[in-house]
C-alpha cells in the first residue's frame, strides 16, 4: 500500500507538468475509438429502442469493466518484469486519468485571443471544448462559457477520477488505477453518447444514468471541499440547495453552483446549440462579472482541493501502511 503514496504524487507531477501531449498514446481515445464503433454498429442493427437500450447497457459494461481490468493485467505484467517498472506505468496511467493540466490548457487557449480583443479567435477556439453555438458569444459570454467548462469539468475530470483513485488505492488486490480508468470510461461514454437527442436517446441512456451515480458523491464532496477553503462552507452549500436543484443535472449544476458561490459570480442562462436557443437556470449570485481573473481563480481553486485530497490520501496511506 506504501507503494500508492508514490504513484499518487508521480501521476499528480507528471499531470501538472506536462499533462496529455498532443499525440501521444492515451487511454481515452482508445475508448473513444471503442465507442464509436460500438455505437456505429448497434445504430445500424438495433432498430427499435428496447434493442438500442440493451446494447447501450452492453456497450457500457463491457467498457467500463474492460477498461479496469485491461488496467489492472498492464500493470501485472509490468511489476513481474519489475517492481519499478510497475510504478512508473502505473504512474502514468493514473496521471492520463487526471485532466486538470488539459483543463488549464483549454481554458488559456481561449484566454490569449481575448486579451487581445481577438473575439473572432476565441470563439472558434471555444467551438473545439463546448457543444453551444458560439458564433454570436460576446465577450462575457464568452467568459462564461469558459468558466463553466472549467468548473463542470474540475468534478468529472479531475476530482471524480481522484476520488476512486483514492478509494482503489484503499482496496487490496484491486490498485487506483483501474477504478480510475473504470471511471473514465464512463465518463467518456457519457460524453459521447449520454445525450437525449437523437440518435443516442436511447444507446446512451444508461451510461448517462450510470455516469450520473459515479459521480454524485465525489461532485458532494468537491462542493463541500470548496466550501470548507472559502472559509464560508454553509453559505456555499444554502447557494447550492437554492440554485443547484434547478440544473437537470444532478452534479454538473451542483458543481458550476459551487465555484460560483465562492467567486461571487452568477452562471447559467440561454445558451443556443444548433440555432435552438436552451436556458439554464442562474447558478449563485452576480455580485461581480466573470473576467480571466475569475476563471484562473476557479482553476486555482481546482488545484488547491486537488492537492488537498491529494495530501489528506497520502496521509492515511502512511497510517496505514505503519500498522
Amino acid at each position: 500500500m506504501a507503494n500508492y503514496i508514490y504513484i499518487l504524487i508521480l501521476a499528480a507531477c507528471l499531470d501538472y507538468l506536462i499533462g496529455d501531449p498532443w499525440g501521444w498514446p492515451h487511454p481515452v481515445r482508445v475508448m473513444g475509438w471503442v465507442i464509436s464503433r460500438g455505437t456505429k454498429l448497434a445504430l445500424q442493427y438495433c432498430q427499435s429502442h428496447f434493442f438500442q437500450r440493451l446494447a447501450g447497457i452492453i456497450l457500457a459494461i463491457v467498457l467500463i469493466i474492460g477498461s479496469g481490468v485491461t488496467g489492472w493485467l498492464i500493470i501485472q505484467i509490468t511489476r513481474n518484469i519489475h517492481p519499478w517498472l510497475g510504478i512508473i506505468c502505473e504512474s502514468i496511467l493514473l496521471a492520463s486519468c487526471f485532466a486538470l493540466k488539459s483543463l488549464e490548457n483549454a481554458a488559456k487557449e481561449v484566454l490569449q485571443p481575448l486579451s487581445t480583443g481577438n473575439l473572432a479567435a476565441a470563439r472558434q477556439i471555444l467551438s473545439n471544448y463546448v457543444g453551444r453555438d458560439t458564433e454570436n458569444l460576446s465577450e462575457p459570454e464568452i467568459f462564461r462559457a469558459v468558466l463553466e467548462t472549467v468548473t463542470e469539468n474540475a468534478t468529472d475530470g479531475v476530482m471524480a477520477p481522484l476520488f476512486y483513485a483514492i478509494v482503489g488505492a484503499f482496496v487490496p488486490m484491486v490498485g487506483a488505477v483501474p477504478l480510475a480508468l473504470a471511471y473514465k470510461a464512463s465518463s467518456t461514454l457519457d460524453s459521447m453518447v449520454g445525450y437525449r437527442e437523437a440518435p443516442y436517446t436511447y444507446l446512451g441512456w444508461f451510461s448517462a444514468r450510470f455516469e450520473d451515480y459515479l459521480t454524485w458523491l465525489p461532485c458532494r464532496l468537491t462542493v463541500m471541499t470548496l466550501g470548507l477553503l472559502s472559509g464560508k462552507p454553509l453559505y456555499i452549500w444554502r447557494i447550492c440547495q437554492r440554485d443547484a436543484i434547478q440544473d437537470p443535472s444532478p452534479n454538473s449544476g451542483w458543481s458550476e453552483c459551487a465555484y460560483a458561490a465562492v467567486l461571487g459570480v452568477q452562471m447559467g442562462g440561454i445558451n443556443w446549440y444548433r440555432g435552438v436557443a436552451k436556458p439554464k437556470p442562474l447558478l449563485g449570485d452576480a455580485i461581480k462579472p466573470i473576467t480571466s481573473d475569475v476563471i484562473n481563480q476557479a482553476l486555482l481553486l481546482t488545484h488547491t482541493a486537488f492537492l488537498l485530497w491529494l495530501g489528506v490520501a497520502i496521509a492515511l496511506l502512511l497510517v496505514i501502511s505503519q500498522w
